[in-house]
Order: C-alpha cells, then sequence, then structure tokens
C-alpha cells in the first residue's frame, strides 16, 4: 500500500537550504523518532548534529530536513539505520529526496536541464532559470525571490552532480548512480504516489536513466527483475517493502 506521496506545491524552501549534502547525512544519521518533533531542533544544538550553528539556523534546517525526510518515515528509518558512507549513494539520495519535497526542484532537473542538455550550447544560468521560474509562478513572488531562487536551484543541481561547476554558466551533465542508490528509489517509489511510472519519472529522467539504459540497470540489481514482452513490463520485487529490502540486502543492517 501506498503510504506516502511526492510535493506538489512550491514553496521557497530552497532559500534556506540548497542540497547540503552532510547536512542531510548528519540528520538521518542521529534523528530518532523516540524524539517528539518539537524537539529534534533542541536535541541537533545540544548534541551539535551540524557543528556549532545557532539555535535559530538549527530550528530552521531541522523543518526544512523535515519535510524531506518524515514525510517518508519508513524511508527515514531504513537511512537512519544504514548511513551510507558511499558519496555517490548519498549525493543520488539527497537529490531524489529533494525532488520529492520539492516541485519546483523535481521540475527544474527534470525538464529544463534535460531541455538545455539538448541545446546546440548545453548551458544553463540564473537569467534563463529565473524566466522559467516567472512562467511557473507568474506573479506570485519578486523578482528578488526568483533570482535567489534560481541561483539556489542551479547550485543544488551542481550538488547533486547534474551540473558543472562554475560562477555564471553551467554545463548540465548526468550524474553516477550507483546500485544500491538505484534500488532504493525503486522500493521507495513503489510505496510512493507520484506522477508516472516506475520507469518514466523525473527522478530517472534526471539522472539521465531513460528507456533501453534503465532496463540494462534494472536488470543487474540485486532485488529486483524486470522483464519486458512487446509493449508489457513487468517487476518481480524480492522483499515486500523498502524496510525488508533494506534489512536482506545492505550488510549493515543484516543481522542488526
Amino acid at each position: 500500500m501506498k503510504t506516502a506521496a511526492e510535493s506538489t506545491r512550491d514553496h521557497t524552501q530552497l532559500l534556506r537550504m540548497t542540497l547540503a549534502m552532510a547536512d542531510n547525512r548528519a540528520y538521518w544519521s542521529n534523528v530518532d523518532p523516540a524524539i517528539p518533533k518539537d524537539r529534534v531542533a533542541v536535541a541537533a544544538f545540544e548534541n551539535r548534529w551540524f557543528g556549532d550553528r545557532s539555535m535559530p539556523r538549527i530550528q530552521r534546517m531541522a523543518a526544512d530536513l523535515r519535510n524531506r525526510y518524515d514525510a517518508f518515515p519508513q524511508a527515514l528509518e531504513v537511512l537512519h539505520r544504514w548511513r551510507p558512507d558511499d558519496p555517490t549513494t548519498i549525493r543520488n539520495l539527497c537529490h531524489w529526496h529533494l525532488q520529492l519535497s520539492d516541485p519546483m526542484y523535481r521540475d527544474f532537473t527534470a525538464n529544463l536541464l534535460v531541455e538545455r542538455r539538448l541545446h546546440p550550447a548545453p548551458r544553463i544560468d540564473r537569467d534563463a532559470t529565473v524566466r522559467w521560474l516567472r512562467d511557473r509562478v507568474r506573479d506570485r513572488w519578486a523578482v528578488a525571490t526568483l533570482r535567489k531562487i534560481a541561483r539556489n536551484l542551479i547550485t543544488a543541481a551542481s550538488e547533486a552532480g547534474l551540473c558543472t561547476a562554475g560562477k555564471k554558466e553551467r554545463v548540465p551533465v548526468y550524474p553516477s548512480v550507483s546500485d544500491a542508490a538505484l534500488t532504493y528509489l525503486l522500493y521507495l517509489l513503489r510505496q510512493t504516489r507520484f506522477e508516472g511510472t516506475l520507469l518514466d519519472n523525473p527522478y530517472l529522467i534526471s539522472v539521465g536513466l531513460t528507456e533501453g539504459d534503465l532496463e540494462k540497470r534494472v536488470r543487474r540489481l540485486d532485488g529486483v527483475a524486470f522483464n519486458r514482452m512487446g509493449d508489457l513490463e513487468s517487476f518481480e520485487w524480492a522483499y515486500e517493502d523498502l524496510k525488508a529490502w533494506a534489512e536482506g540486502a545492505l550488510p549493515q543492517l543484516k543481522n542488526v
């Protein structure tokens, strides 16, 4: 049964935090379901989850990270126990959870960046992103807000490995994707309401996994079997859900 859903309402949380991989990992490594939600920021401050940041800053960070992870409680439990240390896997997971929680970032990475990759001169900059945002939100937000969001969209995408580094223009690229992260995503999407299908969705499109290339990757994964006969596609799942996959397939969680 699907118990969670991707976010569909635009918001401005990217003004406060971009991909922030280290902070994401600190959150999922330390947060405990036993801690009341209104005490998470206090626990983070007292135990220095995020270093020496101030209490007001930590309160804002905790609220934003709750939006990315607490809406998917089984995923958060898995991440808390797994605590992956592979940089590629961490980058993939942070990217997909930001996509799940932020429809603007999801559309930016799966639509605008994909379009720019097909351009004769594949570049992305803040001005192009502001124009795209203005078409999306019309006059709901001030131009200054759009420019800040545009900057942070590009920054987050660069942190996720979707753009090259640069001060003004960036070149869209596709990142590496680990098998562990890809399997995690498929099991998470299986129990999440989202727009698209398991083989055609913004999460996979954004990292360049589509059609034949995607099918090849899926076929080599442990825990998932995929078959195609003509237009018919079928998945076979070795585990009941994301938690069962983690407990059965991840060395860190076996026999724990």
